[in-house]
């Protein structure tokens, strides 16, 4: 099931049923509006059958903190439905923003970091949110930690069992555009950043990696596939990697040479894309099958023509499409 909740000033909620025909044709469905209210650059994640929404910037650019959780109930009577309902977070949230990214742990936790804050200043705090059972609230509690990732907006984080959150680009406080990767190590002990090194020649030469507004999917054997984007140009792009994190060596490995963070060497490999080709596209959203060998990549923006009379600039695109791992070849398909 494909769960697609609002942009911009919107306020809908629209899902689509993942049948035995979805490689031909995928039927969307309205199931809300009104609550949450609309709002864009939030960061809404699944846990379980339980949607988790924070902040976002509503219409009149307003950054906000609230917390929702959406219940998704499927039945053969009514269909696919969903309800929001605000989530009592007591008195301690993270600071309103928009454009943070974030992703679950386990089945009952939420890590946010980073976005817009007030007077569009970028931001560089982790916040972990622990829910109770069934999800009846939640608390709320700021990890500190020394290194930590630099403030920046439009990147992602992808959890990874067994290895823990992978943060990846984004756009920095001097509006750069960012390539660093860092790690969230998860263990019951503590939460600890540690940035991953690479060496930049093993990229193609020619070939951008920085990118801001891309997305970054969990796929088969444990990686990453990293997607689109734009650079610092906002030139938008519509290239394929994946970042092997098995590549990422344990703390035990390391030497004091390396002490900057963890070294990892070929953790880069460039896909090629054949088939349908999309526009290149920036601040879309995607998400894979449980076989994690289909991508579903949608909307973003694209280049095109705001108004018949304006100059060339971007548009907001509605499509929806299917991109087929072929991992064994480095080809992906849509």
């Amino acid at each position: 099931m494909l769960v697609f909740f609002t942009g911009r000033d919107l306020d809908d909620t629209w899902v689509a049923y993942i049948g035995n025909d979805f490689q031909r044709m995928l039927k969307w469905q309205k199931v809300n509006s009104g609550i949450p209210n609309g709002r864009f650059g939030h960061a809404c994640i699944v846990i379980g059958d339980y949607l988790v929404l924070f902040g976002g910037i509503n219409d009149r650019g307003i950054r906000q903190n609230d917390t929702w959780v959406g219940k998704v109930v499927l039945s053969e009577n009514l269909g696919i439905t969903l309800s929001w309902r605000l989530l009592d977070v007591r008195s301690i949230a993270p600071p309103p923003r928009g454009a943070h990214a974030a992703c679950c742990i386990d089945k009952s936790t939420m890590v946010i970091h980073g976005g817009i804050g007030l007077y569009g200043l970028r931001m560089g705090d982790t916040w972990i949110l622990e829910l109770s059972e069934n999800f009846c609230s939640g608390t709320w509690r700021e990890l500190v930690t020394h290194p930590s990732p630099p403030a920046r907006s439009g990147h992602t984080l992808t959890c990874i069992e067994g290895t823990g959150i992978v943060l990846f680009g984004g756009r920095g406080s001097g509006y750069d555009v960012l390539h660093d990767v860092w790690l969230l190590q998860v263990s019951e002990v503590e939460l600890k950043w540690i940035q991953i090194l690479y060496n930049l020649q093993d990229i193609p030469a020619g070939v951008s990696l920085p990118r801001v507004g891309h997305s970054a999917t969990l796929i088969l054997g444990g990686r990453l596939l990293i997607y689109g984007g734009e650079d610092s140009q906002r030139h938008r792009k519509d290239d394929f990697w994946v970042l092997d994190v098995s590549k990422i060596p344990s703390n035990k490995a390391q030497s004091p040479l390396n002490s900057r963070g963890l070294q990892a060497n070929n953790m880069w490999k460039m896909l090629k894309a054949k088939g349908y080709k999309p526009y290149r596209r920036s601040f879309h959203r995607a998400c894979a099958d449980h076989s994690g060998c289909r991508l579903y990549v949608f909307g973003g923006m694209v280049d095109g023509l705001l108004q018949p009379a304006e100059a060339y600039g971007l548009r907001f695109d509605g499509e929806l499409f299917l991109v087929k791992l072929e991992l064994e070849t480095d080809i992906v398909r849509c």
